[in-house]
């Protein structure tokens, strides 16, 4: 004789496969050499950011970067964006390389500070492909599903819904911070109509510290929480495609593609782990070279040595524009000045500008 399940066997039955299957996709992503796998519900409530979005733009903070204002609330509504999405699926992966020590290249006036995401493999890619390769492996082994990958590559808002999942917690700089990895990594998003179990948010740890408010050197963070874009360094050497705001450059050091200080200081990035991923090791040495060697590079080379770098999406004329800042501020030397004299007549306006700039600033203090 047969025994008819009870609705609420059926129901913890359900609950058994759905908590199976949520634990298999986090393995797989582990397997895959993510370091987390967390997952929000898509229709959780963003409304805070969406008004805060908003208002950030309203009062101009984002700068040049219209794409920020493109797309309404599809930024903010994963099934506006991707119809049918019910889960988001945040992947964290490390990419701290063993590197010269941050600090002590900042130091030297002489050197290229290289913000440490870039001194490898462009993330985009890495990301990307390891993502379609989780969501594949899903397909495969659970059912077909209707899928969307992300990494840093369309209107989502990553460090929101990487929050909402319980992946850590947006800190006072407004990057993502973990107890277990401070934030020296990446995010990357699956949006998928799978039905998964979700994940708790957690708290914020920050307390009282504002030791990344106090340390930027631009004061772009201008409260908790609050960034002006339009001073950033990393906005200004990399999003920025003009010419940088004279008033900033002094500012902005040695610093020619991003800027670590409020990472570097804060103090849960005692807990950041080197990664383990090839792809992000330093390559041609950009994390110990001098500024004079790089502004020497023909556009030929810069192609060449930076071919699957992120840096290679600014562009030859604007990595000139960044070292020519770099060198004004740099010690007065023969060979710092003879590198700004070899490109003052550089074919782009662009650069002569900043390499007169760099030739003033050098003549100004002999005065």
């Amino acid at each position: 004789m047969t025994t008819k399940n009870s609705p609420r066997d059926n129901v913890l039955d359900s609950l058994c496969d759905l908590t199976q299957r949520t634990q298999a996709v986090k393995a797989w992503g582990k397997e895959l050499g993510f370091q987390e796998i967390r997952i929000a519900d898509a229709a959780a409530d963003v409304s805070q950011s969406e008004s805060g979005l908003k208002r950030w733009l309203a009062e101009g903070y984002h700068g040049e970067m219209d794409y920020m204002g493109k797309h309404g609330t599809r930024r903010t509504r994963p099934a506006e964006l991707v119809p049918g999405t019910l889960r988001v699926i945040s992947a964290r992966m490390n990419y701290m390389p063993e590197a010269k020590d941050s600090w002590e290249v900042i130091a030297d006036g002489d050197k290229a500070f290289i913000s440490r995401y870039a001194l490898g493999r462009d993330y985009h890619k890495v990301l990307r492909g390891r993502l379609q390769n989780l969501a594949e492996r899903i397909a495969a082994e659970v059912e077909p599903f209707n899928y969307r990958v992300f990494s840093d590559s369309a209107p989502v808002m990553e460090v929101e819904w990487a929050q909402k999942s319980g992946a850590g917690w947006r800190g006072k700089h407004t990057l993502l911070l973990t107890r277990d990895a401070g934030s020296m990594f990446f995010i990357g998003e699956i949006y998928t109509d799978l039905p998964l179990m979700v994940d708790d948010p957690i708290g914020n740890y920050c307390g009282s510290c504002t030791k990344c408010i106090d340390i930027c050197p631009t004061q772009a963070i201008i409260g908790p929480y609050r960034l002006d874009a339009r001073r950033c360094i990393s906005y200004l050497t990399i999003e920025l495609k003009g010419s940088i705001p004279e008033m900033l450059r002094p500012l902005i050091g040695n610093r020619v593609y991003g800027c670590d200080d409020c990472q570097l200081i804060c103090p849960w990035n005692k807990f950041a782990a080197y990664t383990g991923e090839a792809d992000f090791a330093v390559r041609n040495g950009l994390d110990d070279v001098s500024l004079v060697q790089l502004f020497g590079w023909s556009r030929e080379e810069f192609d060449t040595r930076l071919a699957g770098s992120p840096i290679r999406r600014i562009g030859h004329e604007q990595w000139l524009r960044n070292l020519a800042v770099g060198l004004g501020n740099a010690p007065s030397s023969p060979a710092v000045l003879a590198a700004l004299q070899a490109r003052r007549d550089d074919p782009s306006p662009l650069v002569r500008e900043h390499v007169r700039w760099a030739l003033q600033t050098h003549e100004n203090r002999r005065n």
